[in-house]
């Protein structure tokens, strides 16, 4: 499956994306056709703007500028202006529906961080015309390239104040902040504004996993320079290649705790309340500690935005004092939910891949055994009756 990964150690901004991408090898020529798909009026976008494509050498490094330049003052856009520009276009219909979904999204974080409806929003810096460029572009340049699966790395934010169309705003701005909500990222100690509201609206919307980088038979590197000098290469990369699907990869936290100083028959209890918190999987192995002190060791599996969930769960309902947390990567087989009808009931059932070769069928436990309870027959009874029906995969 063809893929995208974008290195963000510098940050990200919607003409670095469009840069890398074009770095790539992608035809300027494609892309400008497209983009010239957009209705180009008076009281629409300016008909004197300008792609400028230049390569930027930067700490030894080449890569590509995307800059949009205009002659003139542009009026202000709220979302409705900007949805009636991209479906007057003549576009595809996929395109104008992908580069709407990242307006509206840009349009709700703003609307929530000023607390108006999101009909109200003006979009001053991000409803300009580069902005809507950097947007339907990136929509454009993944579709030319043929890109499924877009992944990228956690996201840095810089630090300090920024000067925007609202006066003096916090880094990240609010909105960056609102949209980056459930996205990995981290702190570093350069002063300046290193994801813009439209970098990470694009990245939000087009990415379907912030991780590492997975396993990728590379076929082409693309480097979107930036326009500011943070003392550090400030370009984005892209890599484009061939995921390796046979499996999965992600991240998750394993958070342990040795107990040696609760009563056991609490454990059920334990088990039941951090399940609830959103763990993965959670166990206890029996364990000898010093002085031949006999103890547990709590295991829990959790997603990294359950962390938090998962402690307040641990320090309130054990009596340990402290836990250990390890990030841990994950190789998975593919998987895929099938809901079964059976005279017992609908069962959920798992299916697991390997390559595109089924791999393994199993039905979901919880659902055999709720069957089974309701209707008093053995468990095995419903598993047996799911895995003889027909099952669509």
């Amino acid at each position: 499956m063809k893929s995208a990964y974008f290195d963000c150690q510098a940050g990200i901004a919607g003409n670095m994306i469009l840069g890398a991408l074009i770095d790539t090898g992608l035809s300027i020529q494609k892309l400008t056709t497209e983009l010239n798909k957009l209705p180009i009026t008076k009281n629409q976008l300016p008909n004197n703007y300008q792609l400028s494509i230049t390569k930027i050498r930067q700490n030894n490094i080449t890569g590509t500028l995307a800059e949009v330049k205009i002659k003139g003052k542009e009026p202000h856009r709220n979302l409705k202006d900007i949805v009636i520009i991209i479906n007057k276009s003549e576009l595809s219909k996929a395109i104008k529906q992908r580069s709407i979904a990242i307006f509206k999204k840009l349009a709700e974080a703003e609307a929530k961080v000023h607390g108006v409806s999101i009909d109200n929003i003006h979009f001053h810096e991000v409803g300009a015309v580069d902005a809507i460029i950097d947007i339907v572009g990136t929509v454009i340049a993944l579709d030319l390239l043929g890109i499924e699966e877009v992944y990228s790395s956690a996201i840095p934010n810089g630090k300090g104040w920024i000067k925007h169309a609202h006066g003096m705003l916090p880094i990240p701005a609010p909105a960056t902040a609102e949209l980056l909500k459930g996205i990995p990222t981290y702190q570093t100690n350069i002063e300046g504004e290193l994801v813009t509201p439209t970098g990470a609206a694009i990245i939000t919307s087009i990415c379907d996993s912030f991780e590492e980088m997975p396993r990728i038979k590379v076929q082409a590197i693309g480097y979107g320079q930036g326009t500011k000098d943070y003392g550090i290469p400030n370009f984005l990369r892209v890599v484009i290649g061939e995921i390796d699907s046979t499996y999965q990869e992600d991240a998750i936290l394993q958070i342990e705790t040795n107990i040696d100083d609760m009563d056991p028959e609490k454990y059920h209890q334990i088990i039941k309340k951090l399940m609830k918190a959103g763990v993965l999987d959670v166990s206890i192995a029996p364990i000898l500690m010093k002085k031949r002190r006999e103890a547990q060791n709590l295991i829990v599996l959790c997603n990294l935005e359950d962390k938090q969930a998962i402690l307040d769960t641990l320090f309130t309902f054990t009596s340990t004092i402290g836990v250990r947390i390890y990030l841990v990567k994950r190789e998975k087989l593919p998987r895929r939910i099938v809901k079964v009808k059976t005279k017992w009931g609908t069962v959920r059932v798992k299916v697991s891949f390997a390559g595109k070769t089924v791999n393994n069928i199993m039905p979901e436990f919880e659902d055999c055994r709720k069957a089974a309870i309701k209707h008093k027959i053995p468990i095995r009874e419903v598993f047996k009756t799911t895995l003889q029906n027909q099952i669509t995969i």
